[in-house]
């Protein structure tokens, strides 16, 4: 092999290397601890309701739908590194029949999870916690 095509061989293998590098992006992490403060409030704040969750037309209690919620976040946790993207990707909709997860209060009022947790978290957020 001469002197000139070694290089290329390396120049090409330099470039493959850098390409696979950039085609995987950025590492990404766990949400740190405030982010992770957030989350847990927001799962707690499911657990500790009095609502009915409904989950692909089925009901569920809050206990239950805080565990379901924290199995997908568990899931998701790496893609995940704001309390937004949990409430999108965790309490939004099922992954199964793309369905909107659904509160029901005592009144018998409906709402989407989704819509009810980002209230709760602006209000998380305004009480400085």
């Amino acid at each position: 092999m001469t002197l000139h095509h070694r290089h290329l061989t390396f120049t090409a293998g330099i470039a493959l290397a850098l390409c696979l590098l950039l085609a995987t992006g950025p590492a990404r992490s766990a949400p740190n601890a405030q982010i992770e403060q957030t989350i847990q409030h927001l799962i707690g704040y499911v657990s500790g309701s009095d609502l009915t969750f409904v989950r692909n037309a089925s009901e569920y209690t809050p206990k239950e739908a805080a565990e379901h919620m924290l199995r997908k976040y568990r899931h998701f946790r790496d893609d995940i590194d704001t309390p937004e993207e949990f409430i999108e990707l965790c309490a939004t909709r099922s992954l199964l029949s793309g369905k909107p997860y659904l509160v029901i209060d005592r009144q018998g009022n409906e709402r989407p999870t989704s819509d009810w947790l980002r209230a709760e978290l602006a209000a998380y957020q305004v009480r400085g916690q």
